[in-house]
């Protein structure tokens, strides 16, 4: 198994209606081939003005994340920037699961 995070710190005037895109990017990525589940939560006490998310993907494997960068990734992304450009910013972990 394989953990892809994705920390998102989002202005808050457009929040509302990032989380609304946000839920449904994550629905999108998760017809994709090895895509298993996906948790949005929330962060307490982010600095006024921002709210931060953080995204959680569990993928089957490795070659199912490498796909989804290769030929999903950069179009996916470029949606949200088109809609809300330097409204937000993204950074992005990958980990796996030890002992598998």
């Amino acid at each position: 198994m394989i953990l892809y995070e994705v920390n998102l710190s989002v202005q808050s005037d457009v929040a509302g209606e990032y989380l609304e895109w946000l839920r449904d990017h994550v629905e999108q990525i998760l017809r994709l081939e090895g895509f298993r589940s996906a948790t949005v939560l929330e962060e307490e006490g982010a600095e006024k003005g921002t709210r931060r998310f953080t995204v959680h993907y569990w993928l089957a494997d490795r070659a199912s994340l490498e796909a989804y960068f290769a030929n999903h990734a950069a179009s996916m992304r470029q949606d949200g920037l088109d809609r809300f450009g330097d409204m937000f910013s993204a950074t992005r972990r990958v980990m796996s699961v030890l002992g598998e």
